[in-house]
């Protein structure tokens, strides 16, 4: 992999609203952002289309591609529900000549973080508190009560690992969480790099 542009991660709960900032970012020109499409190894849901929302495989695939090497990060979130980062992915969007957004899992996000440590500003996305968050994912009516209390569980797990992002925000008014996000994305683009020489 070349060393290309920035990398930004951001990564949180499910129900956070994460996404909700992360395509925010997107729409911001000056930003030069391109979202990394992440591998799943599960069915889409309704509204979600293949090569845009997520790179959809079969269970064999997924593990195919992992014995090949071709993932940057990829972590079974959920049994035999796997999801991960292509290195293809990454490349594809320095190639363009832009900075790199991912939307994905609390230890995807680590991960990427200590491979490209001077590129990567990871930023953890909190709820206001724990109840709020089962509340929003009760409203998304997209899953079950045991598929939700599965989802809380996680997320008091995901919530202890905060303090090892460069940044927390605490999507409490959507709005100033969304300009918090767009002045730390904008101050790293920023920033120079000094790449590591391994």
């Amino acid at each position: 992999m070349d060393q290309g542009g920035k990398l930004i991660v951001f990564s949180a709960p499910s129900g956070s609203g994460k996404t909700t900032i992360v395509r925010h970012l997107l729409q911001q020109p000056q930003l030069n952002l391109e979202f990394s499409v992440s591998a799943a190894s599960r069915a889409p849901r309704e509204h979600e289309k293949d090569g845009i929302d997520y790179y959809f495989m079969s269970l064999k695939e997924f593990k195919d591609h992992i014995k090949q090497g071709d993932f940057l990060e990829w972590e079974e979130v959920y049994r035999d529900n796997f999801y991960g980062t292509l290195k293809s992915e990454v490349d594809r969007i320095w190639a363009e000549g832009k900075n790199v957004i991912f939307d994905i899992d609390v230890v995807g996000g680590l991960r990427i973080k200590k491979k490209f440590p001077e590129q990567t500003l990871a930023v953890f996305v909190k709820p206001p508190s724990v109840d709020e968050l089962k509340i929003r994912l009760k409203n998304r009516k997209t899953e079950s009560e045991e598929k939700i209390n599965m989802r809380i569980a996680k997320a008091s797990i995901e919530m202890a690992t905060a303090p090892q992002f460069d940044h927390i925000i605490v999507n409490d008014v959507l709005e100033k969480a969304l300009q918090e996000a767009e002045e730390l994305v904008a101050e790293h683009i920023a920033a120079p790099t000094t790449p590591k020489n391994d």
